[in-house]
């Protein structure tokens, strides 16, 4: 099976936009590993991911979310993320990179997250995401 990464990366960011943990877990295998803070332990399965997601999303608001052109090798993807929100009330930029690995049936088996946060809303590079 030839798996989408950027649609399921469209999908992933509309999640996150609507706010909607159900939409992000069903994204992911029964028995997933999310890795948000690559020091934690994961988050295990579509439980885990969906707990994650609705604490995670609770202090978020405006939410606009740029997915980058995955580079795709097999299972395994990277697609950078390019966020500007309102987090607990402050405006701030999210950027970061997904590292994913894919079952068969598409749906994501492990997701480790780098990131890194900056005050009020800015803007990308011309050439970002465009790998």
């Amino acid at each position: 099976m030839t798996i989408d990464v950027a649609r399921w990366a469209e999908s992933y960011a509309r999640a996150w936009v609507e706010m909607d943990a159900e939409a992000a877990s069903d994204l992911f295998a029964e028995d997933a590993t999310y890795r948000s803070f690559i020091f934690d332990e994961p988050h295990v399965g579509r439980d885990g991911v969906r707990a994650y997601w609705s604490e995670v999303t609770a202090t978020q608001a405006e939410v606009h979310v740029t997915m980058g052109r995955p580079i795709v090798d097999g299972p395994r993807a990277a697609v950078e993320f390019w966020t500007n929100m309102e987090n607990s009330g402050e405006e701030v930029t999210l950027v970061g990179c997904l590292l994913l690995t894919f079952d068969d049936e598409g749906r994501c088996r492990s997701l480790d997250e780098y990131y890194e946060f900056a005050q009020g809303f800015l803007e990308p590079p011309a050439d970002w995401g465009a790998l």
